[in-house]
């Protein structure tokens, strides 16, 4: 089938599947019936073969099936799956946010930009009118305040004539396109700069928030808020692992805890717990930076005083930079409002989906099943096996790291979130967190943990069965797919929240103790006898290597024609002049017979007359 063709259909099955659950009160997105096409086909129970085309029956049995799990109100694995679908269309990383909210806002204030790079005002009252609308823009673009607010306008229109008087709009109209909005957004953050220098003296900010105050108490709440949440499914899951650990050791109770679906309940609230840790690790960086911008606050205010104090006039190359760069700051400031807000909102939202344990694991029920059990934490469970540690002589082909032997430990990207591969693959589906101080295990390039150092051995002894087995469980369970990471293995179910990482492979920077010696000659010797270092040994063997041709040499003698003669006297304070005087160059005569040269500079010659050169043989 034609990639065309297999789109469209696609695209087909899916609008069916959301009309067939809209008709049974159930709005489900397209996003979240497109993974549960994928999630369907991909379940080995269900009986579709990948490579070859669907037929109509085909079709038809997708959809049920599609529409049957959506329609499954009392399934943990659908709340996590409806999950993983919400947090991957409406989370992205704090760079993208910001990147998109800053698009967003320019987008918006693009209409009024348009409208005052494109007028052509002339008359008094139109030039009036665009100069109330560069303080419109400038309030928009700030966010200092409503441009409907009189206070807040008369504060602007002020701080802007002190910048851009009214008068100068002329010039400003003769400006290109490209600078005339340069020069607004220079303007905005000059008059933001100057608004919050005056806020903070006490003689203005109208309509302006006390945004780090805000951050002040905003951030704290909802850390605390988010651990609340965290702690709360953290102790679930701990209690969920308790009873599918001594089910795992008893395959009657196994067997009795089928339908109640536990190891689904246990894929939910890990995948919420993991989730809420993303949201809390963004929330301390907003801390980290919201402390660092408040410092820089108030050391560039206390630099503005210093530079104004009384004065009536002041440079603007010197308060200039100090606005804007106040006016950069408050913007980081609303951004991190934005976003902790955005974020706050995205935990609230994620809680809903939990709504089926109460169903399904009542307080009384969890006791029962916990009657006589020990609920250990993870940070309990890594403890247990801390000294056992794999030991190195044990295996002669694989790779195995410790903390004192690679420098990067902590940012090695582990295999299936750090849990426990063996212990998923031998216990069908139970999750168990894995303790690196007892190894990391590194298989082609991938790492992997264990929990103890039992499960390291027999997992080293054959990994590809073990990772068979794990791959086949999430073809079954597809929540298992973004839980545990394994988008490498199913291409088609990558979320665009995780595709950057997809990639991503941190190398282990091994060390080792290590000691090196250079050889003080790397080649054999080697004794050249015939180098010779004397320069004038060198000349000698030269002259030596000259051919001995006998020389006739004839009387020559020529008049050369006239050269300058330089003389240098010497002026008060030793200063040098140039003097040029015209004489007759000096006639050569050269005679030889034969023999040596022999050159005898006259009497004559010496003052400019003739050299002669007589060669005696």
């Amino acid at each position: 089938m034609p990639p065309t063709q297999a789109e469209s259909v696609i695209k087909n099955i899916i609008r069916e599947i959301g009309q067939e659950c809209a008709g049974h009160g159930e709005i489900v997105s397209e996003t979240l019936a497109a993974f549960m096409v994928k999630a369907v086909v991909l379940d080995p129970s269900n009986g579709f073969n990948m490579d070859r085309a669907l037929m109509k029956s085909d079709v038809q049995k997708l959809v049920k099936l599609c529409v049957f799990r959506l329609l499954d109100s009392k399934n943990p694995s659908l709340d996590t799956i409806k999950m993983q679908v919400y947090f991957d269309m409406n989370y992205t990383s704090r760079e993208e946010f910001l990147e998109e909210h800053h698009r967003v806002l320019e987008s918006r204030l693009g209409s009024v930009m348009r409208e005052i790079t494109d007028n052509r005002a002339c008359a008094r009252e139109e030039l009036e009118s665009l100069y109330r609308k560069i303080v419109s823009y400038v309030l928009l673009r700030s966010g200092l305040g409503s441009p409907t607010d009189i206070k807040i306008v008369r504060e602007a229109t002020a701080a802007l004539q002190s910048v851009f008087p009214q008068a100068e709009l002329g010039t400003f109209l003769t400006l290109s396109k490209k600078d005339k909005e340069r020069q607004l957004r220079e303007f905005t953050m000059i008059v933001t700069g100057i608004r919050l220098f005056n806020r903070d003296c006490g003689k203005g900010g109208e309509g302006i928030d006390d945004l780090p105050a805000i951050l002040h108490e905003a951030i704290p709440a909802t850390t605390q808020h988010i651990d609340s949440q965290l702690q709360t499914a953290q102790d679930q899951a701990y209690r969920y692992t308790a009873i599918l650990e001594k089910a795992a050791n008893n395959p009657l109770l196994s067997i009795e805890l089928q339908p109640f679906m536990l190891k689904e309940a246990l894929y939910n609230v890990r995948q919420y717990e993991i989730f809420l840790q993303i949201i809390l690790s963004d929330i301390i960086t907003c801390a980290q930076e919201v402390e660092m911008m408040i410092k820089q606050l108030g050391a560039q205010l206390e630099l503005l005083k210093m530079i104004v104090k009384s004065k009536t006039a002041v440079p603007t190359s010197q308060v200039f930079p100090i606005f804007i760069a106040l006016s950069n700051l408050w913007t980081s400031f609303q951004d991190e409002t934005v976003l902790i807000s955005v974020l706050s909102n995205l935990t609230t939202h994620l809680e809903p989906f939990l709504g089926a344990h109460e169903l399904f694991f009542p307080e009384k029920v969890m006791q029962n099943l916990l009657d006589g059990l020990t609920v250990k934490t993870d940070v309990c469970r890594v403890k247990e096996h801390l000294e056992d540690r794999v030991h190195l002589v044990d295996f002669r082909k694989q790779e195995w790291l410790f903390p004192e032997t690679t420098a990067n430990f902590d940012k090695l990207l582990i295999q299936y979130r750090g849990f426990c591969a063996y212990t998923f693959a031998t216990t069908d589906g139970l999750l168990l967190p894995g303790n690196p101080a007892i190894g990391i295990l590194k298989y082609k390039e991938k790492y992997y943990t264990f929990n103890t150092r039992d499960a390291a051995y027999l997992f080293a002894e054959n990994p590809e069965n073990y990772i068979d087995l794990i791959r086949e469980k999430a073809k079954k369970n597809a929540e298992l797919i973004q839980l545990l990471e394994l988008h490498q293995q199913f291409e088609t179910l990558i979320p665009y929240s995780q595709m950057k990482d997809v990639d991503k492979h941190v190398k282990p920077i091994t060390k080792c103790e290590s000691s090196t010696q250079t050889d003080t000659h790397i080649l054999p010797p080697t004794i050249v006898r015939s180098y010779e270092w004397n320069e004038w040994e060198l000349r000698r063997k030269a002259i030596k290597l000259r051919p001995n041709y006998p020389l006739e040499l004839h009387h020559v003698e020529c008049q050369l024609p006239t050269y300058y003669r330089c003389d240098l006297p010497i002026g008060q304070n030793g200063a040098h002049f140039l003097k040029l005087s015209e004489e007759p160059a000096p006639q050569q005569s050269l005679v030889s017979r034969g023999g040596t040269a022999k050159p005898e500079l006259t009497e004559n010659a010496k003052y400019g007359g003739r050299q002669a050169f007589q060669c005696q043989g």
